[in-house]
């Protein structure tokens, strides 16, 4: 039986939409027959938890039993508080250069901290998270490799290092990302 999902793809902290791998990503999944969804942010200005909870509001809607989240850098902790937050379990969670916490980069840590800097509830977040992808790089230079260790940890999950990966974004080679597609394929069917 076909399922038809409806991915979402968060960006990070300074980022956009329309960079990196996901237009790559989102037009793979369009073409596999599903939805596909790339939120703009507000980023570094009007960065936080709640005006990113209203433009996801907004441009997506609430999270269904269908929903695939796919989020890189500020991204995942962003997912986290949307997992957090809903009574819905979703099919999926895809979380690349991911962390928790601190960076220890100003320019990043007083923007990023209503979003990573908390205790979570991690058995909610394991419930409502569905199948769950954590990939982080041993040559980030922003997010050191512990921090994916943790948040894979926490997640119950096993981290999956991408070897001299960078911050898994096009400056590190990253306008595609064949392993994150091929790992939502065997989720997906296709």
């Amino acid at each position: 039986m076909f399922l038809k999902s409806k991915v979402v793809i968060i960006h990070g902290a300074y980022g956009s939409s329309d960079e990196n791998w996901f237009p790559w990503l989102r037009d793979r999944v369009r073409e596999l027959g599903h939805e596909a969804h790339v939120p703009s942010f507000p980023t570094p200005d009007g960065q936080s938890l709640a005006s990113w909870i209203e433009v996801f509001a907004q441009q997506v809607g609430p999270l269904t039993v269908d929903t695939i989240l796919v989020g890189h850098s500020l991204g995942p902790g962003f997912i986290l508080n949307l997992l957090e937050r809903t009574e819905v379990a979703i099919r999926g969670t895809f979380l690349a250069s991911g962390f928790l916490g601190n960076l220890g980069l100003p320019d990043f840590d007083k923007i990023n901290e209503s979003f990573v800097c908390r205790e979570f509830d991690w058995e909610k977040i394991r419930r409502n998270a569905g199948k769950v992808h954590v990939y982080n790089s041993d040559s980030d230079p922003y997010v050191p490799l512990a921090k994916g260790v943790e948040l894979a940890r926490n997640l119950g999950v096993e981290l999956t290092v991408i070897h001299n990966g960078g911050h898994l974004n096009s400056a590190g080679g990253y306008s595609t990302f064949p392993q994150l597609l091929n790992d939502l394929k065997d989720l997906v069917g296709n």
